[in-house]
């Protein structure tokens, strides 16, 4: 008797917890339209006066036999698996998202031939900011000796201190275009500000948004706009899901060639200017199909280890590379101790190769 009436509950609870199933995925369903509403109106997935107000009327309503703080455990959990299914939704639709494993971004500049995310591993290099002709000169020999093709030519130089070096202009952009020029290379070259997009086009090749501008959708939606390829930074204090949803401005915007560069996180680390996140190169490369470069001069802050940096970006995964040279790093006008001499580069480079 007892047997058989247990095997009865037993059933009424195995049918209670389908109907639970059911309830569940019938809310889920519900949530997921209240997500694509809320991005059609631009505001976020978590609203805590809403969940505040569910908890306190599942608590009135609560006859037992489980405690008001057991309910509101159990719908938390809930909540915030509904959450989380509102964001794996979200990020599914948005364009930098990778979609399938084989999804690649290959960005080819106008010879045909020269491109970034095809496979191969490409270098970036120049010096930190345009001084001079003969400083660039001296610059893009060294690098033509080595086949790279794009060119740092930093013209405009964002500083902590406005007493530092803010670099050279327009004029500087005249030199890196003709030193560009007389060698076969492209100008890369960090612009500040959208009402500098008519010039910048006349000079630069690729745009570069720097990490203070990580975050600045104005500029963002302009170079969306353009047809050059853009360079985009990751911010001082960004997370990896603001890093791409602000290419994602970029490319909603009309412009699909856009590069991640990663020039590591601010931590308490003293000893390296930044520190290098390898995960970012790892999980950047899983989440979307965009190229990833990796800056190792602003994340160390210091040429003694970049070929060990050099290393670690290219075993990680990343596509690329970006590091600062000089011919005189000591009297360079701004970030003298993470650019490296000439020497120093080709030693880089060899051990890549």
């Amino acid at each position: 008797m007892s047997q058989s009436r247990l095997q009865e509950l037993r059933a009424q609870v195995d049918g209670i917890n389908l109907q639970i199933l059911e309830l569940l995925n019938q809310r889920a369903n519900i949530v997921s339209e209240i997500g694509q509403v809320q991005q059609q109106m631009g505001v976020s997935f978590y609203d805590p006066q809403r969940e505040a107000f569910m908890l306190n009327m599942l608590e009135q309503n609560n006859k037992g036999p489980f405690s008001n703080e057991t309910i509101k455990a159990l719908f938390r959990e809930i909540f915030r698996a509904s959450m989380a299914l509102e964001e794996k939704e979200a990020r599914a639709k948005i364009l930098v998202q990778r979609k399938t494993p084989d999804q690649r971004t290959v960005i080819t500049m106008p010879d045909g031939v020269t491109q970034i995310g095809n496979g191969a591993f490409s270098v970036i290099t120049g010096s930190c900011a345009i001084e001079s002709y003969e400083q660039m000169d001296t610059v893009a020999a060294a690098m033509a000796q080595r086949g790279i093709k794009f060119m740092r030519g930093m013209a405009y130089k964002p500083r902590t201190s406005p007493y530092d070096y803010q670099g050279m202009g327009e004029e500087g952009l005249k030199i890196a275009r003709q030193v560009a020029n007389k060698y076969g290379m492209y100008v890369v070259s960090e612009i500040m500000d959208k009402s500098q997009i008519e010039m910048f086009s006349d000079y630069v090749d690729v745009f570069w948004v720097g990490a203070r501008n990580m975050q600045n959708s104005f500029l963002l939606k302009a170079l969306g706009k353009i047809r050059q390829p853009i360079i985009l930074k990751n911010g001082l204090a960004s997370t990896l899901e603001e890093f791409l949803y602000a290419a994602e401005y970029i490319v909603s915007s009309g412009n699909p060639n856009v590069i991640l560069i990663t020039r590591g996180i601010r931590t308490y680390e003293k000893w390296t200017r930044n520190t290098l996140d390898l995960g970012a190169i790892a999980v950047l490369k899983l989440e979307s199909h965009l190229p990833v470069v990796v800056d190792i001069s602003h994340s160390a802050g210091r040429r003694d280890i970049a070929i060990p940096m050099a290393k670690a970006a290219k075993a990680a995964g990343a596509d690329g590379l970006m590091v600062e040279i000089h011919p005189n790093p000591p009297v360079a006008m701004s970030d003298a101790k993470q650019q490296l001499t000439l020497p120093q580069f080709n030693e880089v480079m060899d051990a890549l190769a």
